[in-house]
């Protein structure tokens, strides 16, 4: 199995930045695909960044793009996510997901999931 632990949450002022990462242990970490997910209070869990194992296909979801920054290095078995520029609507319960496909968007194809990390971001 794989267990997934995350930090680097916190409390930052608008146009800060952050870095969250996500450590693996258990299975290969490399052979899944990797992802990011965001919950505000009230919202349903919406993808934010996603990576295939090798690192090289990302894909972001249309209010980071350009600001986050998804990253991986397999070698520490570690995901990271780099938060630019963050703006009010950012804050969220970020989580960090495993899946078995190469590279997706769609919760229901991330299989293990960290316990979250709360994001907030002041205006």
């Amino acid at each position: 199995q794989v267990q997934l632990v995350e930090s680097g949450g916190g409390l930052v002022q608008a146009g800060g930045s952050l870095r969250l990462s996500c450590a693996a242990s258990g299975h290969t970490f490399s052979s899944y695909g990797m992802g990011w997910f965001r919950q505000a209070p009230g919202q349903e869990r919406e993808f934010v960044a996603a990576s295939s194992w090798s690192g090289i296909s990302t894909s972001y979801a249309g209010a980071v793009e350009g600001r986050f920054t998804i990253s991986r290095d397999n070698a520490k078995n570690t995901m990271y996510l780099e938060m630019n520029s963050l703006k009010p609507e950012d804050t969220a319960v970020y989580y960090c997901a495993a899946s078995s496909l190469i590279i997706t968007t769609i919760p229901d194809d991330y299989h293990y999931w960290s316990q979250g990390t709360q994001v907030t971001v002041s205006s």
